[in-house]
């Protein structure tokens, strides 16, 4: 296991690489270019500049998050050629600065979505939050309005202006996409790129849906195992991945996650993992994103760590969305504390399930 942390970039982050050099077990990070807009070649000397900054301050840069997949592409229109070319383009440039996995997503429009960023909590802290009633009445451009307005003067994965420039009239496209069409666009996708990252030796490990169901009449098809056997099917390669979030798919009770780690995991479909914790509170509709502490939220963190050791004990892995604690201002969900008590608390449960194994024999 490699445990890491998501960087943005010196211009883009309140977390410095020499403190997350300073989080005991961590080797290197997750890495975002969040000024490159969908579609976009992600320059060699971009790339370049930034993993040299990296590795200078003593840490790796394998995994790249967030080559975000033009809208064209999932909607099939003619000008996806341009847009896959441009995608494959930028994997041989990442693989020559020895990026190893790739995590993107095939969400429709809207990536992530929640209703509050910074919903209080009993205990002081602050976090995101969802409930599916507060949905009622707004419309998606509203719901925008509202999230970038709450994100501290950063900017947020997924929630990119280019990428919601035109909202309206992408969302207007989707009315004849169906989940059937969406897969049919994706398998395109993958029939395009994977020859070039199994030529270039790069995992593509594709995000869950997050919340895990359909919003505002958008096809989704990423939430379930059932969906992510779906997903490895459209092209049989080690190349055609999963980056298994435990947060994304545990917002579906219904997902047990330590059974889907081990499926795919054995499979040798996982990429890498963001791991995280949330709580329900009443509703399968309402949650809020809590700590990583088990009992702190609905997922058991000794479990997961557990089928990840007993089934893909190489893989990358991230502390995942942490809480706003003792005053900290940064990006939503990415502050330094509450991420590097996280990914404390998993080393943690590793080297106990490693040494309890290791007594076993």
């Amino acid at each position: 296991m490699k445990m890491t942390f998501r960087w943005f970039g010196e211009n883009s982050d309140s977390v410095k690489l020499e403190q997350i050099k300073q989080i005991p077990g961590a080797t290197g990070i997750m890495g975002f270019l969040d000024d490159e807009a969908a579609g976009n070649i992600w320059a060699d000397d971009k790339i370049a500049s930034y993993i040299e900054k990296v590795h200078a301050a003593g840490l790796e840069c394998e995994v790249i998050e967030s080559v975000n997949v033009h809208e064209d592409i999932k909607l099939g229109l003619p000008s996806r050629d341009k847009y896959i070319e441009n995608y494959c383009t930028t994997i041989r440039n990442l693989a020559k600065h020895g990026v190893k996995c790739i995590v993107y997503n095939f969400m429709p429009v809207l990536d992530w979505l929640r209703t509050d960023l910074a919903r209080e909590n009993p205990d002081g802290s602050s976090s995101m939050y969802y409930d599916e009633a507060e949905l009622e009445g707004l419309s998606p451009t509203d719901l925008v309005g509202r999230t970038t307005g709450k994100s501290n003067g950063f900017s947020l994965p997924g929630w990119e202006p280019d990428r919601l420039a035109d909202l309206e009239k992408i969302l207007a496209l989707y009315r004849n996409i169906d989940e059937e069409k969406l897969l049919e666009n994706y398998k395109y996708f993958l029939d395009g790129i994977i020859p070039v990252c199994e030529e270039c030796e790069v995992i593509m490990a594709c995000h869950p849906d997050d919340p895990a169901w359909p919003v505002f009449g958008l096809p989704r098809i990423a939430n379930s195992a059932k969906d992510f056997d779906r997903i490895t099917a459209l092209y049989d390669s080690p190349a055609n991945a999963i980056c298994l979030c435990t947060g994304s798919l545990g917002t579906n009770p219904k997902n047990d996650i330590p059974e889907m780690i081990r499926h795919f995991g054995k499979m040798g479909r996982i990429g890498c993992l963001h791991v995280r914790n949330l709580k329900h509170l009443g509703s399968d509709r309402v949650f809020r994103e809590s700590s990583h502490f088990s009992s702190d939220g609905d997922l058991d963190m000794y479990e997961i760590m557990l089928a990840v050791y007993e089934s893909c004990p190489d893989t990358y892995i991230r502390p995942d969305h942490g809480r706003m604690i003792w005053g900290e201002v940064g990006r939503p969900g990415y502050g330094l504390y509450d991420r590097a008590l996280g990914a404390c608390y998993l080393s943690g449960i590793w080297e106990a399930i490693a040494k309890g194994s290791d007594k076993s024999r």
